[in-house]
């Protein structure tokens, strides 16, 4: 099979020498070898933690969310403006309700742990999220004069769909950050590379989409990432469980799992870092929408930018955030927790005066054309992002304890969402407060300032962050030593996860 050729030169080329005959002398070596990093870099992590599980995060995280977020952004705030022609502050408050998908991700954590379905723990929720959005996606682009709830409703199961199919890859990517802690900022690094990757085609296509076939037309091409995720849970290598007294041992797996969460949640390694992300998140109120009118807006002296080049700002800034990701890959991932959290929140809230710059319109004063300035703000912005984002991610993998880690890392993930939920809910506060509307943006400076003064706000709780390595162990002891309650309810299948998640194909 191509896949088991694939693993095996893998082997050959990330065991060769540097010495080997094989490369060329001089410029013509070097130049090689970079360009064949990437590739021995992807092989080798399909050689460590299998090739359905590499695939698995790349449709996931590069389609499902990356280019259906991306492409949704757009998609959605044009939907809202044009189609549904409702008030910023509003949208704001109703995108509160597409965060409860993921707020409940405990609970997908806790179902695709403990509650297989014919013997599978994964394919069915693969499948089921997969066919889940594809009706969604397909009701809100084809109905006519979808009332704002029922609008609304889809958008929610959009999101769920999505949600429940990250829960899934993310409860591979704990176990193996616990398993090989070495390779968990590599891990991250994938996702994070295979979600600016996606959000690049999605940013890149979706004005264009947006333009020709109007706002409702382009949420169609939503279908098409949920309906592969159906394909992923044909495809994906699972091994079918049997079990007795199933009833019995899913009861004790909940109530396990369910003691797992609160007994670990309680250490201050756990609790103490998942507050700083909670605030860090909550405490950036996002102004997002408030912006997107104004900036959309045709009526002088606003930029009035098109569908187009809306699309083509963000699609530079996945470009942007790709360079985050190689950036922490090759210089930051070795870096103490604590050092690289601080100076990237600094720098976030620095770089959020670049809004501030551009809704006041000093950029113009600069001799700086609108066009411009937005696109250095928006690659600024999603570098720094980025970087801010992927320790964290590595960080709240690292907290997970063995044979919990899909639900608590939903649980991380929750809190996570809440912080999200909560910025959302405050921008959509401050806007209405601040009377910013449709046509009126007189205040919005206001609610931008406000935002980078709480970015900045958030370096008083970064004592709450480890000075671990991003490659240390975090877990307590009492929890290694231990397994949990819900994986000793069921070793078997326990064992059968590990042989999941480390797989590598040989049909």
């Amino acid at each position: 099979m191509l896949e088991e050729d694939g693993a095996t030169d893998a082997d050959h080329l990330v065991g060769e020498e540097p010495g080997s005959p094989a490369r060329q002398p001089g410029g013509e070596r070097a130049w090689t070898a970079a360009v064949m990093e990437p590739v021995r870099w992807v092989r080798m992590l399909c050689r460590e933690l299998g090739a359905t599980f590499v695939a698995g995060v790349v449709l996931v995280y590069g389609l499902s969310q990356g280019f259906a977020g991306s492409f949704f952004r757009v998609a959605s705030d044009y939907y809202w403006k044009d189609v549904q022609r409702v008030q910023p502050a509003t949208v704001q408050f109703l995108s509160v309700f597409f965060f409860v998908p993921w707020v409940l991700k405990p609970l997908w954590g806790v179902m695709t742990d403990v509650f297989p379905i014919h013997g599978y723990r994964r394919r069915p929720y693969f499948l089921f999220s997969g066919i889940l959005g594809t009706v969604s996606a397909t009701i809100v682009a084809m109905a006519t004069g979808l009332p704002v709830s029922s609008a609304v409703l889809c958008f929610v199961g959009i999101s769920t769909a999505v949600a429940i199919a990250d829960v899934t890859i993310d409860a591979c990517i704990a176990k193996n950050s616990v398993d090989k802690p070495a390779l968990a900022p590599d891990m991250q690094s994938l996702c994070a590379f295979s979600s600016s990757l996606g959000a690049l085609i999605g940013y890149a296509t979706s004005g264009m989409f947006v333009h020709h076939l109007g706002a409702q037309g382009a949420l169609g091409v939503m279908a098409i990432p949920p309906a592969a995720v159906v394909f992923l849970g044909f495809f994906i290598y699972e091994l079918k469980t049997y079990q007795h007294n199933a009833k019995e041992k899913v009861l004790n797996k909940v109530s396990g799992a369910v003691k797992g969460m609160v007994r670990t949640i309680k250490y201050p390694v756990v609790w103490k870092p998942s507050l700083y992300m909670f605030l860090s998140l909550a405490l950036s109120i996002s102004t997002h929408e408030g912006q997107f009118y104004w900036y959309t807006n045709k009526t002088p002296p606003n930029p009035g930018f098109s569908q187009e080049f809306v699309g083509l700002v963000h699609a530079i800034g996945a470009v942007a955030s790709m360079v985050g990701v190689l950036i922490y890959h090759k210089y930051l991932k070795d870096y103490p927790f604590r050092s690289i959290l601080f100076y990237a929140q600094l720098l976030y809230g620095v770089s959020g005066l670049l809004d501030l710059t551009f809704v006041l319109r000093w950029n113009l004063a600069l001799g700086v054309p609108d066009a411009a300035f937005v696109t250095l703000e928006e690659c600024v912005s999603r570098v720094v992002g980025r970087v801010r984002l992927m320790p964290m991610m590595v960080l709240s993998a690292k907290l997970c304890p063995p044979g919990a880690e899909g639900t608590f890392f939903a649980l991380l993930m929750c809190i996570d969402s809440l912080g999200m939920l909560a910025a959302k809910a405050g921008g959509a506060a401050v806007l209405r407060a601040l009377h910013v509307t449709r046509s009126d943006f007189g205040r919005l400076w206001l609610a931008v300032l406000l935002r980078n003064v709480l970015r900045l706000a958030t370096l008083g709780a970064i004592c709450l962050v480890p000075t671990a390595d991003q490659t240390d162990v975090l877990v307590p002891r009492e929890l290694l030593a231990a397994s949990s309650p819900a994986a000793v309810a069921d070793e078997e299948e326990r064992l059968q996860l590990a042989k999941l998640t480390s797989h590598t194909d040989d049909v």
